[in-house]
């Protein structure tokens, strides 16, 4: 009898498991043996009638769960899955492409996962993305502003599941286009902080790689393809003399500067423009296309996450998604933040520390572009230029204002920081 009452407490325990939306996963398809981290993944309902079903990915920190910071990461795009975060930048997996035997992609453990030392969720937002779906097809098409009262909202009811993680210190992070999210995220849940009879977030900051902030910092890709020789001092000079300065949106009546400019993109037009090191991306259902490294991992997570058994073993609702892809270029989207700056200033008043990394090899979003942004803000340095040093060599260079701003470049590193497994 003993037996029996023990079992239906351990079923009974199960079910509320499932029925919260969070499931625990020991194995992986492609992973050799049991993870060597403890991965949950779920759905987190927000919107009205929690519609909206935002997939997550969370890893608990390897070091000290309970006290290490506890991060979310938001992809850019807008609409690309925040397994690249996971998988192709920062987490604790990564394809080892050299091993593939053309059935399912190998995985293999990273040795510098931000988990080492912090807890990530990493959340596929908005809907539509990576495996987030609507129950309602009607629901209002999602915009960056709507995006960060979304990811707001789903923080708070992530954290009423998971109340253990209310004390640890609190970041919001991401890259790309989500330079655009991640402030607006921060300022609305600062201003939720701030209202009656909430339990308090302990957001500390926000942490941003290659962050596109506005358009005007397109204007810097011709300063750099100069900088780094990829035209010549005579095509820059007249670009920069006839164009003065405006290169993103060109007057169609100074044709003069219209052929300057399309002089300049057949210079860089044989360039992959997130890494300019590297040849261009030609053929995305080609893995064996002269493509860099992190672009065919890109077509092998493809090629993984549509596999059935890694759907179930990452417990996706079936027929909430057809075909996944990495980014959906073709998700509605109203993009209504013109500039992300008024959010960092705000943000810098409120007190919240940032760090803004730039890998120095990207063209599509310059370091040069994320250096005037922050310019404009207008602190003082604290902690004048200089190099920091990986094993005595020199990874890149970075400085430090009063607002409790870091700004680091990431040498001969490109728009997303992918993991080369060889």
């Amino acid at each position: 009898m003993g037996n029996k009452l023990l079992l239906l407490l351990l079923l009974l325990l199960s079910l509320v498991h499932a029925y919260s939306g969070e499931f625990t996963v020991r194995y992986l398809p492609g992973f050799q043996g049991p993870l060597p981290f403890e991965l949950e993944t779920g759905y987190i309902g927000v919107g009205e009638a929690e519609e909206d079903q935002l997939f997550y990915y969370f890893i608990k920190s390897e070091r000290n769960p309970s006290e290490d910071p506890l991060l979310i990461w938001l992809t850019g795009g807008p609409g690309c899955s925040s397994l690249s975060g996971l998988i192709l930048e920062n987490g604790p997996l990564a394809f080892n492409i050299e091993s593939d035997s053309g059935n399912i992609p190998s995985l293999v453990s990273t040795t510098y996962s931000w988990t080492k030392v912090a807890n990530i969720i990493y959340l596929d937002q908005p809907v539509g993305t990576g495996f987030s779906y609507s129950r309602n097809r009607l629901a209002n098409i999602p915009s960056d502003t709507g995006s960060a009262k979304r990811v707001h909202e789903f923080v708070r009811n992530w954290l009423a599941k998971h109340p253990e993680y209310f004390s640890n210190p609190f970041y919001v992070a991401g890259n790309s286009y989500s330079g655009k999210v991640v402030p607006a995220v921060v300022q609305e849940i600062s201003i939720g902080n701030g209202l009656c009879c909430k339990p308090q977030i302990n957001l500390q900051g926000y942490v941003l790689g290659n962050p596109v902030t506005d358009y005007v910092g397109y204007n810097w890709r011709i300063p750099f393809a100069h900088g780094m020789g990829l035209i010549s001092d005579e095509i820059y000079e007249s670009l920069r003399r006839i164009c003065r300065g405006n290169f993103a949106k060109v007057d169609p009546h100074n044709t003069e500067c219209m052929n300057l400019v399309e002089e300049f993109e057949k210079c860089v037009s044989g360039l992959d423009w997130s890494y300019i090191l590297g040849p261009k991306y030609i053929n995305p259902s080609d893995p064996d296309d002269a493509n860099p490294l992190g672009h065919r991992m890109i077509v092998q997570s493809s090629r993984w996450t549509n596999e059935e058994s890694v759907r179930r073993a990452l417990h996706v609702e079936k027929g909430t998604i057809g075909e996944w892809s990495l980014c959906d270029r073709e998700l509605p989207y109203k993009f209504d933040i013109n500039s992300s700056v008024p959010y960092h200033k705000n943000n810098s008043i409120q007190g919240y520390r940032s760090l803004i990394f730039s890998g120095d090899h990207d063209m599509g979003v310059p370091f040069l572009a994320t250096q005037d942004w922050i310019r404009s803000l207008n602190y003082s340095i604290v902690d004048e230029w200089r190099p920091w040093m990986v094993h005595n060599q020199v990874a890149g260079y970075t400085r430090t204002y009063a607002n409790k701003m870091t700004f680091a470049t990431v040498k001969a590193s490109l728009h997303f920081s992918y993991h080369l497994i060889k």
